[in-house]
C-alpha cells in the first residue's frame, strides 16, 4: 500500500534523508520512529505530496506522490501534528467545509460527515463549537476530517501530540478499530515509544537514514538477555574494569555505565562487588525500543 524506495532528500547542504527505503502493507499500522531531527517530517511532507523528493520515490495506493500527487490525495487522509480546526466552528461544520473541498455534496456529503462522526464515537458532538473541545476530542475530529472521503491510507504526524495519557489511549483505541474493522493503512511518525510498541512494524529512522526495521518484537530480539544499568561516581572508569573483569562490552550514555548480558540479575550483584562504595544505583530490565535505537545509533530516541 505504501512503498518507499531510496528516497533522498536535502535542504541547502543538510541532507535530511539519505536512500530511505521501506514498505507498509495494506490494514498495518506502520510507525516511523526517531528523535527530533532524524527526518520524520520531511519524510511526512514529502508522502502527503507537500514535497517533492530530491531522489527516489514514493508509491501510495500505486500512485507516485511526486508524479500522480492528485490521485495520491484522494487515496490519503491526512492527520498533521498542528491542528487545522477551525475554533469558531462546530465539528459538524468543520466536516461539512472539509468534505466540500472533496467534491462532495448533498446526500453524499452528509452521508460522509455521519459515517466519519460514527466510526470517531463523535454523534454527539456534531453541534459542540470546536473551542469547547478537549485536545483528546479535537485529535479525533481531525481523523474524522481525513477519512470523510473514505481514503485507503491515513497519515498521522506526530498524532499524540499535547495529549494526555488517558486521551492517546482513546485515540489509539480509534487507529486500531480503523486497522481491523476497516482495513486502513496507518502510517504515523512519533517519538514516543509507548506509542511504538503498539505499531504492526517500525521504521527507526536516525539522521536521515534507516537503522532498523520489523516489528517491535523483533527489533527487541536483536538484543540478547538482559539491559544492566549502573550509575556510578566514573563511568569510564568502572566500564574498563568491567570489561576487563567480566569479558562485557559496556557502553557509557547520559551519566551512566549500561551492559547487554544474559542473566542480567546474577552479573548485576557480581559487577556491584567489583565496584565497591562507587554505585549509587543500579537498575535491571529486558530489551526496550530505546535499548535498540541506542545500540544501532549510539544516542537516545528522547536526543
Amino acid at each position: 500500500m505504501v512503498s518507499v524506495q531510496d528516497l533522498t532528500h536535502r535542504y541547502a547542504s543538510r541532507l535530511a534523508l539519505s536512500a530511505v527505503s521501506f514498505e507498509a502493507g495494506g490494514g498495518e499500522i506502520c510507525g516511523v520512529l526517531g528523535p527530533n531531527g532524524s527526518g520524520k517530517s520531511t519524510l511526512f511532507r514529502i508522502l502527503s505530496t507537500i514535497l517533492a523528493p530530491a531522489a527516489g520515490r514514493a508509491v501510495i495506493a500505486g500512485f507516485d506522490t511526486a508524479i500522480q500527487p492528485a490521485q495520491v490525495r484522494r487515496a490519503i487522509g491526512v492527520v498533521f501534528q498542528s491542528q487545522s480546526l477551525d475554533r469558531q466552528l462546530t465539528v459538524g461544520e468543520n466536516l461539512f467545509a472539509q468534505g466540500r473541498l472533496f467534491g462532495l455534496s448533498g446526500q453524499s456529503l452528509k452521508r460522509s460527515v455521519d459515517d466519519s462522526l460514527q466510526r470517531l464515537a463523535l454523534g454527539d458532538r456534531r453541534a459542540d463549537l470546536v473551542a469547547s473541545l478537549s485536545g483528546g476530542l479535537r485529535r479525533r475530529v481531525e481523523i474524522a476530517k481525513a477519512l470523510l472521503h473514505q481514503p485507503r491510507v491515513l497519515l498521522m504526524d506526530e498524532p499524540s501530540t499535547g495529549l494526555d495519557p488517558v486521551a492517546r489511549l482513546e485515540m489509539w483505541r480509534h487507529i486500531e478499530d480503523l486497522r481491523t474493522r476497516q482495513g486502513v493503512t496507518v502510517l504515523l511518525t512519533s517519538h514516543i515509544l509507548e506509542e511504538a510498541e503498539r505499531c504492526d512494524r517500525l521504521i527507526l529512522l536516525h539522521e536521515g537514514r534507516v537503522v532498523a526495521s520489523g516489528t517491535p518484537s523483533e527489533l527487541k530480539s536483536r538484543i540478547g538477555g538482559d539491559v544492566v544499568v549502573l550509575e556510578v561516581d566514573d563511568p569510564a572508569a568502572a566500564a574498563r574494569l568491567l570489561s576487563v573483569r567480566f569479558a562485557v562490552q559496556p557502553r557509557v550514555t547520559g551519566g551512566a555505565v549500561r551492559i547487554e548480558i544474559a542473566n542480567g540479575h546474577r552479573f548485576l550483584a557480581e559487577a556491584v562487588d567489583a565496584l565497591p562504595g562507587a554505585v549509587r544505583s543500579v537498575a535491571l530490565h529486558k530489551p526496550t525500543l530505546e535499548d535498540v535505537f541506542l545500540d544501532e545509533t549510539g544516542a537516545s530516541i528522547g536526543a
